[in-house]
C-alpha cells in the first residue's frame, strides 16, 4: 500500500496528507508528512514507520510498537483505527501504486517490459477491497458551476474559499485561507465526469467529491473530517 493517503480524526477538522514509501527505514518501511502534521495530529509525533499488518496498516514508533492500528472499514473504502484514548483516526488513500495507470507502451530503440497474462486496462486498476461502488453514480448529475465555493468542516463553516475556473480548469485558493488541511493539500485543478467532481493537488494526489442538493458537494468516500465544498459565488 505504499502511496499518499490522507489521515485525519473523525469528527474534527484535524488531517494530514502523508506518504507510506516502499523503503525499509529503522522502523518498518519509511514514513513522511509534513510539519504541520505534527500540530494537527500530535498522536504522529511518535510515529517513525509503517508496517503491513494481517488486516490492514501499522504506524509504529521506533522500538516498531504500532501507534496507531488501522484496518478496513465495512464498506472497504478506507482504514480505520480506534487507539486507547477513545478517539478514531481514519486513513483514506489519496495516489497509492495500485491506483496509478500502466507503464506506456515502449517505443522504438527502448526495451519492453515482459508481458504478463493480466488483462489489458483502460483504466487504473484500484484493489477490490477499494474500490468504489459505482450504482450510486450510474445516473450523472449536473456538474458544478464555475465560481467561488466555501469549504465546510465539522462544526465549522467557510474555513476556506477556492474559486474553479470554467470547464474543468484551474483551482485558486482565495487568501485568508485558515484551513491547515486544504493548504497542505494545495488544489491546483478540477474536473467532472461520471457525477464525479476531482481536485487534483499539485503533488498530483486527488479527492473526489458528489453532489448532497443546493450547489454542495462532499468527499465521496465520505469519511474521516468532514469535506463539504458550498457555492456562495
Amino acid at each position: 500500500m505504499p502511496g499518499t493517503w490522507d489521515l485525519s480524526r473523525d469528527g474534527t477538522n484535524r488531517r494530514c496528507v502523508m506518504t507510506l514509501r516502499s523503503e525499509n527505514g529503522e522502523a518498518g518501511q519509511r514514513i513522511s508528512f509534513p510539519a504541520g502534521c505534527r500540530r494537527a495530529l500530535p498522536i504522529v509525533n511518535g510515529v517513525a514507520g509503517w508496517l503491513f499488518s494481517d488486516r490492514g496498516v501499522r504506524l509504529v514508533d521506533r522500538n516498531v510498537r504500532p501507534i496507531l492500528e488501522f484496518v478496513r472499514r465495512p464498506d472497504q473504502r478506507s482504514l480505520v483505527a480506534k487507539p486507547d484514548g477513545g478517539e478514531t483516526y481514519s486513513l483514506v488513500p489519496l495516489d497509492i501504486a495500485a491506483m496509478r495507470p500502466p507503464a506506456p507502451p515502449a517505443i522504438a530503440g527502448i526495451e519492453a517490459a515482459p508481458a504478463t497474462n493480466a488483462p489489458l486496462q483502460t483504466a487504473p486498476s484500484v484493489p477490490a477491497e477499494l474500490q468504489r461502488t459505482t450504482a450510486a453514480t450510474a445516473t450523472a448529475a449536473p456538474g458544478p458551476a464555475p465560481g467561488t465555493y466555501a469549504l465546510d468542516r465539522f462544526q465549522e463553516r467557510d474555513t476556506c474559499r477556492i474559486t474553479l475556473d470554467g470547464a474543468g480548469g484551474g483551482v485558486h485558493v482565495v487568501p485568508g485561507c485558515h484551513d491547515g488541511g486544504l493548504e497542505v493539500f494545495d488544489p491546483v485543478r478540477w474536473r467532472y465526469a461520471n457525477g464525479r467532481m476531482t481536485l487534483t493537488a499539485k503533488r498530483g494526489h486527488t479527492i473526489d467529491l458528489v453532489p448532497s442538493g443546493d450547489g454542495r458537494w462532499r468527499r465521496e468516500p465520505e469519511v474521516g473530517t468532514t469535506f463539504v465544498l458550498r457555492r456562495v459565488d
